[in-house]
């Protein structure tokens, strides 16, 4: 029995795919094993969503590569940095993300030493595949691949080559999810806010087809950009309502300044992405607000930036990621003139430490609450555990017990900058 070692970085997507090519290879008789020295093939899905990540998947090929054992490297990378994969490692067969049901024939070549490369796109749902899930608790569900924008920063691969999952077969996969112990329920893309439009649907069409399904459950949405929320918003709101739908919304900014959100392409303004943030606020008051902003890009003024830190300081968002901007020679926005790397650093410096202060001011707001929480994650520290309320919060409590999967009434007690602390008053069934 062939031993194969998989490792994954980056979004849920790739999380996903990690999941269906474990599922696969166990199905075919390969043992997984827990470290790259005891396989026999080792398997890396690779992100590179931003620099660092970047950085540490060729790092990792490196290492991989001189363990002179045979190596699939899957993920976005194989899409847009084939040349320098095989220029590292001539021998590395390469699984793109559409050709992942793939994976088998891959391992079987690569023990071979045979090298194969999938690179192909296809309009092919990966759903109601074989799975070996990560947690046990949480079901993640691509509903679409690609995107339909072309924003100038951007280097994923599928940009602009939407490929809507059909609603019915996503919902079986949730169903199938859920009658496997599932109890949290992950929909992700690229841009879950344009699912739909090449299918004549929407993704508040798709919500609430998903809590039609019977069973004691909660829904994470992915990331949804704020050109496609605006046009379904009360629809949105209204499916949003359903108490199986967790109250969190990742809505990326990017910027604070129209100027620069031209300059990155990314088809709404400031004033847009206000008025969804309030809307959805002024329905569901207790609503998590996720957002991302990239610090430094091309041509951002001081007065640029100091507009995003007002913007920043009024909507007041309880998740903000912060990325510094580096631009990849592939992409439009390399070819604009590139601000110092010292300024960047030092503005991403400011607006995290400024996001730091609203995380905890918003935190703190929480302490006495009483409700249920979703026990979904074994905290790092020893018995420790890491649930979820209806708005999406981590809360932390303390258990010598296995708490996974339960459903707990607990009191929040106590709040740091990314997460609450509980105790826990009783154990629900379900």
């Amino acid at each position: 029995m062939p031993k194969v070692y998989l490792v994954v970085h980056g979004c849920s997507s790739n999380l996903a795919d990690y999941e269906i090519a474990a599922g696969l290879l166990t199905q075919a008789g390969f043992e997984l094993v827990d470290n790259s020295e005891k396989s026999d093939l080792n398997v890396i899905f690779t992100c590179i969503v931003k620099f660092r990540t970047f950085n540490r998947m060729l790092h990792m090929i490196k290492q991989m590569t001189n363990l002179k054992k045979p190596l699939i490297v899957a993920g976005c990378m194989t899409k847009t940095e084939r040349r320098l994969i095989e220029k590292l490692n001539p021998d590395a067969s390469l699984v793109a993300p559409d050709s992942v049901e793939k994976i088998v024939e891959a391992a079987g070549s690569a023990l071979e030493g045979k090298k194969v490369v999938f690179l192909e796109d296809q309009n092919k749902p990966k759903l109601n595949l074989p799975r070996r899930r990560i947690n046990p608790v949480i079901g993640i569900v691509p509903i679409a691949r690609g995107c339909l924008q072309k924003c100038s920063y951007c280097h994923e691969p599928y940009r602009g080559k939407l490929f809507s999952y059909p609603l019915k077969e996503i919902v079986s996969e949730v169903k199938r999810a859920v009658a496997e112990g599932c109890k949290e329920i992950w929909l992700t893309s690229l841009d879950n806010g344009c699912y739909g439009l090449d299918g004549g649907t929407n993704l508040a069409e798709l919500l609430n087809a998903v809590c039609g399904v019977e069973g004691k459950f909660f829904v994470r949405v992915g990331m949804i950009n704020p050109l496609h929320a605006k046009n379904m918003l009360k629809e949105l709101i209204e499916a949003y309502r359903n108490p199986k739908i967790f109250k969190f919304i990742h809505l990326p900014l990017q910027a604070g300044s129209d100027k620069i959100l031209r300059l990155m392409e990314r088809g709404y303004q400031v004033k847009d992405f206000v008025e969804i943030v309030e809307e959805f606020r002024e329905k569901l008051p207790e609503l998590t607000l996720a957002t991302d902003v990239i610090t430094g890009f091309p041509e951002e003024s001081d007065s640029d930036f100091k507009r995003t830190l007002e913007l920043i300081r009024r909507i007041k968002p309880e998740v903000t990621n912060v990325s510094k901007f580096g631009a990849r020679p592939w992409v439009k926005a390399s070819g604009y003139e590139q601000l110092p790397g010292d300024v960047i650093k030092e503005r991403s410096k400011e607006l995290f430490n400024l996001c730091k202060t609203i995380w905890l001011e918003k935190n703190k707001k929480w302490i006495g609450w009483e409700g249920e929480c979703l026990i979904d994650e074994k905290g790092r520290k020893e018995n420790t555990w890491i649930g979820r309320n209806f708005a999406y919060k981590p809360i932390v409590v303390h258990s010598t017990e296995n708490l996974l999967g339960k459903f707990l009434k607990v009191k929040v007690v106590g709040a740091a900058h990314t997460y609450l602390l509980g105790t826990v008053i009783q154990e629900f069934d379900g």
